[in-house]
């Protein structure tokens, strides 16, 4: 993610970056450990963009956690709607280990539930290259790792579809652009679909 927090820092953002093991510990667990993170930033309005799993990660903080400071949030192809890459990987031998307990919960159905309290926007991508395009798990529409069905959130305010990868959307200079515009506006600048 260091290139997106340097894209965002010349938009004039201060990127803080959490890290977070989800071989090692469930979505509530990450979410509580986000919160006392969270805390510790010295600002007003705090905004947050979470790719992949982070991006359900985010939502969990804030079921969890509802009352945060104000801001808006860009999920980068969330796998909210099950994930049919991390269901093909996990029959491979050592593949629930490396996938651990997070993953685990998102395919049992056991995602944060969103209230649509705040400004939430979703971008996917729509270049088809990745592990799940390698493993026969996505189909046409999807960034290679997640289809566009399985980043549906109900309740966003916008949801846009970009033509990156699934790790292209840490490098590029559009989605940089677009996350910026959503949090200034709590809407993206250029219509999809």
């Amino acid at each position: 993610m260091s290139l997106l927090r340097h894209r965002l820092n010349r938009f004039g953002y201060r990127p803080w970056s959490f890290r977070y093991s989800s071989t090692r510990l469930n979505l509530a667990e990450i979410a509580a450990r986000l919160n006392a993170f969270v805390e510790k930033v010295p600002t007003q309005t705090i905004h947050f963009v979470g790719h992949s799993l982070g991006g359900v990660v985010v939502l969990k903080l804030f079921e969890a956690f509802p009352s945060q400071r104000p801001g808006r949030i860009v999920v980068l192809s969330p796998p909210y709607q099950d994930s049919q890459t991390a269901r093909r990987f996990i029959r491979f031998p050592g593949g629930r280990n490396l996938l651990g307990p997070c993953i685990t919960q998102l395919l049992k159905g056991d995602v944060p539930a969103w209230s649509g309290k705040r400004d939430l926007g979703v971008i996917g991508g729509t270049l088809n290259f990745g592990l799940g395009r390698l493993i026969g798990a996505v189909g046409p529409s999807g960034d290679g790792t997640v289809c566009i069905e399985e980043m549906c959130i109900p309740g966003v305010r916008d949801f846009i579809t970009l033509h990156v990868s699934h790790m292209g959307l840490l490098v590029s200079k559009e989605v940089a652009s677009e996350i910026c515009h959503f949090l200034e506006h709590g809407v993206f600048s250029r219509v999809s679909f």
